[in-house]
């Protein structure tokens, strides 16, 4: 199976390059310019068991909006592409990451029926060089191009660097078992017969 992507996006405000194996051991090669979100996205690849390479020249010298804005709208149209027509996935992942005193879960359905919750909270502005109301713009992209529902609920958690870690990756180990092939499901896991 070749559950890989690659998808070019450039705008007058970013330049993306992009790829995924999602069948791959977790390896990353990130350069967004935000070197928070670099570390993320390394979290995210390592604890999903995906290969993930991006390279990403964004207008920072307005902010960082438009950069995380538009990885996330790239890394779910990859993951889409990369899945195809979702053939034996299980569909649905969850997965509660603890980081010392946070807990976070994450639930997903790949089911082509976009929604994002999310309730994850900070009391900080900016977390290294990101602007912790971007989180959500950032799940929101992937959620909506790739088409998932997507759920992500803080159930504790005090330190902000935590939250964001344990949010991350337990995206990335969801996502994990969402895509992980089961060979009894025939077609798509869907009494419809469509996802």
């Amino acid at each position: 199976m070749n559950r890989k992507a690659e998808i070019s996006r450039k705008t007058a405000e970013t330049d993306i390059k992009l790829s995924i194996n999602i069948d791959g051991n977790g390896n990353s090669s990130i350069n967004t310019g935000i070197g928070f979100l670099d570390h993320m996205l390394v979290l995210f690849s390592k604890h999903g068991f995906l290969d993930l390479s991006i390279e990403c020249k964004g207008d920072l010298r307005v902010d960082s909006h438009h950069t995380i804005e538009d990885v996330g709208i790239v890394l779910g149209q990859a993951i889409n592409k990369a899945l195809g027509e979702k053939q034996s996935i299980n569909r649905y992942g969850s997965s509660m990451v603890p980081m010392d005193e946070t807990l976070v879960s994450v639930a997903m359905d790949i089911s082509n029926r976009p929604y994002l919750v999310s309730n994850l909270s900070f009391s900080v502005e900016i977390l290294g060089d990101l602007q912790t109301e971007m989180f959500e713009e950032f799940f929101r992209a992937v959620a909506f191009n790739a088409g998932i529902t997507l759920h992500i609920n803080l159930i504790n958690g005090n330190n902000n660097h935590h939250i964001a870690e344990a949010a991350f990756k337990a995206f990335g180990r969801a996502l994990d078992q969402a895509t992980a092939i089961d060979n009894r499901i025939s077609g798509v896991m869907s009494t419809k017969g469509v996802l």
